[in-house]
């Protein structure tokens, strides 16, 4: 896979990033187990912390933590320690952000902060979009600063 934020140019192994496209729909997490709930219907509810997953994402299977194996006190990120974090300010001129709960619109402030754009497009004319939270966003981005252009309710 070519990871976007290393200029999307440079090959890595599948494993090695945080890539969706995998063999298979499992991944694997270290995760702290908060609490135990037994009072439900379904069975007992596991809440965890520390969790590398999407919400809603299920987990399938729970392992005890072997220090022998399972330790990760050394632990580095390898080629991400030597990416710039790169954050844009968001500039919302025409009061679009509004129209969203106030929730998601925060949320969609920090996804652009992020900027969600290719790594190798920085085309300043061009009116980039993602779809979020029920919304078509269009957004520019010129000297670091992300500009909402249009927020459609899909």
């Amino acid at each position: 896979v070519r990871p976007p934020r290393l200029g999307g140019n440079k090959s890595m192994g599948v494993f090695a990033t945080r890539s969706p496209f995998r063999p298979n729909g499992l991944g694997l997490s270290c995760v702290k187990i908060e609490r135990i709930e037994w009072q439900s219907n379904e069975g007992p509810i596991i809440h965890v912390l520390g969790a590398d997953l999407m919400d809603g994402t299920p987990i399938y299977d729970i392992k005890p933590y072997i220090a022998y194996t399972d330790r990760i006190d050394d632990a580095i990120c390898g080629f991400v320690d030597k990416i710039e974090k790169k954050r844009l300010e968001v500039r919302d001129d025409n009061k679009l952000l509004q129209a969203m709960h106030p929730e998601k619109a925060a949320a969609l402030i920090e996804v652009l902060k992020q900027d969600p754009r290719p790594s190798y497009q920085e085309d300043p004319g061009r009116v980039y979009g993602l779809a979020f939270a029920g919304y078509d966003v269009k957004f520019k981005v010129i000297d670091d600063c992300a500009y909402l252009q249009e927020l459609i309710k899909l």
